[in-house]
This record gives structure tokens, sequence and C-alpha cells, in this order.
């Protein structure tokens, strides 16, 4: 039976710019390092950046799988990625459900959510 989610891991051959730009957005020291791996952890929740023989180049349908990260507030963080040069896809809106939501890339043309849940 299956209990939890675990974590995700994104393959890449753009290791070094990819972890650069994960530890800068993430504010996070990385919960283990390797050369060829790196991963956060929040709880029991890791998020893997590693390299893989079979991937090559950027991701080439980036709307396939998009990665939610949960922010306490939405509007200083979008500035901070701003600041650091990260244009957003999707400026911040709010969501049928309450929350609110932005979406941008990582260097790998991969997609990143920001949400920030509503305040019960």
């Amino acid at each position: 039976m299956i209990t939890n989610f675990a974590g995700i891991i994104i393959w890449t051959n753009n290791f070094a710019t990819l972890v650069s730009f994960y530890k800068q957005i993430l504010y996070e020291i990385p919960y283990t390092e390797k050369t060829n791996f790196i991963s956060f952890k929040k709880d029991d929740f890791r998020l893997g950046i590693g390299t893989h023989s079979k991937v090559k180049g950027s991701n080439k349908d980036p709307y396939r799988i998009m990665i939610n990260l949960k922010v306490s507030n939405i509007y200083i963080e979008t500035k901070r990625l701003k600041k650091m040069g990260i244009s957003l896809i999707r400026t911040v809106e709010k969501e049928h459900w309450g929350g609110l939501i932005c979406t941008f890339k990582d260097p790998d043309n991969n997609i990143i959510q920001l949400l920030e849940f509503p305040k019960v």
C-alpha cells in the first residue's frame, strides 16, 4: 500500500546550472549534495536534481509536469524571483479554490508554480 508521496527527481545534463537555480529559488541548504545529485528536503518530501545519461537538452514538453511549491506570501516570493531575473509566464492570480498561483520556468524549461493556500 502506498502511504504518502516521497518526492520528485528532475534529471538533467545541465546539472550545475539547475543546482544553482534551485538553491536560489528554494532559499534552502541541500539535504544531500554529491557530484551528480542533490536533494532538498521539506518534512518527508524530497526534491532531487541529478544527471542522467538518457537526458539531453532542455525539456521539450514543459507543460506535461508542473512542480508546485507552497509559499507563505506569493507577492514577496515573486518580487524576489524578479530581482533574480526570472520572468513569470503567469503572473499572480487567484484560483477558484481561493488560493494564489503564479508560474515560471527553470533553466531546463521545466514549469514551476508557486502556490499560496488560502488562510483558514
